[in-house]
């Protein structure tokens, strides 16, 4: 029975457009104005809270810097008490080692340990030119 069928007949009529009814149209129409609104006030949401942010931001910026200014203070005297502590540590090791003992006890008593003699540094004065000639030659 399909081999005594036209072409023609086996290929689907060509369909004519749907007319919507008025009601139809109408009810869209309602629908993209509600999406059209809708977008309207999630842009305008976000752009107040965008507002909100960037007033914000501006009111913590001086006090961002404020910040950084302390910072920067507690960060140079952290630096300041390294050095003292370091330093104490030196001395203390110092201080409690056997072999540097005596070296410490000559350095704080004005004692002298009986091998050593004291020796004091003096400027001699310079006698004047002629002086100094006579008094060699005279000898």
């Amino acid at each position: 029975m399909n081999a005594l069928q036209t072409p023609q007949t086996l290929k689907n009529p060509p369909r004519k457009p749907r007319r919507h009814p008025q009601w139809y149209a109408r009810r869209r129409l309602k629908t993209d104005r509600a999406v059209a609104v809708e977008i309207t006030i999630k842009l305008v949401a976000n752009a107040i809270v965008s507002a909100a942010a960037i007033a914000a931001l501006i009111r913590l910026l001086p006090y961002q810097s404020i910040q950084q200014a302390n910072l920067q203070e507690l960060r140079d005297e952290v630096q300041e008490t390294e050095a003292l502590v370091n330093n104490q540590r030196h001395d203390f090791s110092r201080y409690f080692d056997p072999i540097q003992a005596t070296k410490v006890m000559q350095q704080q008593n004005p004692r002298l340990d009986p091998n050593q003699r004291r020796i004091i540094l003096t400027k001699l004065e310079e006698a004047p030119p002629s002086e100094s000639k006579g008094a060699l030659t005279s000898r």
